[in-house]
């Protein structure tokens, strides 16, 4: 019997695992469905995907402190999955209530959960948009600034669009949209540490609404092309800036997500 409740969007295919709504299961929230849960449970035999999930979300926290820290104060969060506890606005918000968050996705129930979760919050939005659309995107995105520095999250998404769709030129539209001081945070899934489990997690995502594409160190550096690299460099999500060792933990390989942050010159 399909798990269908009152904030599931009509039209939505409960049945055909969504990404969004994996990871939501992964982080331990409840916007999913028996399909999600089943997918995800079917990764965990091949791939460390709580771990992988769990530290993505740790570098989002740590990435927000680090702009906010460095006078950032407007968001823009492509591909932002189903709001859970400490979301960027959350985060943003403990820095300076002050702060803009637009949260963008297609998955519609990320999207309606989003709306009820912000409908008081006048600092922050949710639109229903893809990011292969920049200027869609941007467009909805009226509630930030766009002549003033925003930083551009880009965080366990890009793996979700193929070569075919160009996921650099897509950055590159993005970042010339951006004004000077401007930020993009990007993490993504790589073959480079775990490469027969990274293939067999890839089969798992091509019964989902989302096949993935992992890619190498020098694919991922590509899309911050023009940008100033931050300190630590391209490194695994664990690595970028921790707070403490046990954030990097023993094997920060686990975590098959690579991170970088770059700053528009």
């Amino acid at each position: 019997m399909v798990d269908r409740v009152e904030w599931v969007p009509e039209g939505v295919d409960v049945e055909l695992p969504s990404s969004a709504r994996i990871y939501d299961y992964l982080l331990g929230g409840g916007h999913n469905f028996a399909a999600d849960r089943r997918t995800a449970e079917e990764l965990i035999k091949v791939l460390p995907v709580r771990d992988m999930a769990r530290l993505n979300r740790a570098y989002l926290r740590r990435v927000v402190i680090e702009l906010a820290g460095l006078g950032v104060r407007q968001f823009l969060d492509l591909g932002s999955g189903i709001p859970t506890v400490g979301n960027v606005h959350e985060v943003a918000h403990e820095a300076d209530p002050s702060c803009r968050v637009v949260y963008v996705d297609f998955e519609r129930v990320a999207i309606t959960h989003a709306e009820l979760l912000l409908a008081d919050n006048p600092n922050a939005t949710a639109v229903l948009a893809d990011l292969r659309e920049p200027e869609d995107v941007l467009a909805k995105a009226s509630l930030l600034d766009f002549s003033e520095p925003v930083g551009l999250l880009a965080v366990g998404v890009l793996q979700f669009i193929p070569d075919s769709d160009d996921p650099w030129g897509l950055l590159a539209r993005y970042r010339d949209a951006l004004s000077p001081g401007s930020y993009l945070a990007l993490s993504h899934f790589t073959p480079d540490r775990m490469p027969e489990a990274m293939a067999a997690g890839k089969d798992v995502f091509r019964s989902t609404a989302e096949p993935i594409t992992p890619r190498t160190a020098a694919e991922v550096l590509r899309m911050v092309d023009g940008l100033e690299i931050l300190e630590p460099g391209l490194v695994m999500t664990p690595e970028w800036r921790p707070e403490t060792p046990d954030e990097v933990g023993d094997d920060p390989n686990r975590a098959n997500l690579y991170a970088v942050v770059g700053r528009k010159p």
